[in-house]
């Protein structure tokens, strides 16, 4: 199964707990990708200590994820 994730807010919380989730798919040996749109593409000046976005999206493309901005 594949999954689609689109990312078109700059809400930090958010954004962090999306980028968790398509985490532990791919954890579970699922296909995803992952889709800035908008405010999404945002996300590098939005992330911080408490929504290490960031960081959770270096470890989704050490995973293996497809990631498109």
């Amino acid at each position: 199964m594949s999954w689609l994730f689109i990312m078109a807010t700059n809400d930090a919380e958010t954004m962090f707990n999306a980028a968790r989730l398509a985490n532990v798919s791919l954890k579970k040996g699922k296909s995803v990708n992952m889709f800035m749109l908008g405010r999404g593409v945002e996300y590098e000046q939005i992330s911080s200590e408490q929504f290490d976005i960031s960081g959770q999206l270096a470890e989704f493309d050490k995973l293996g994820g497809n990631f498109l901005v």
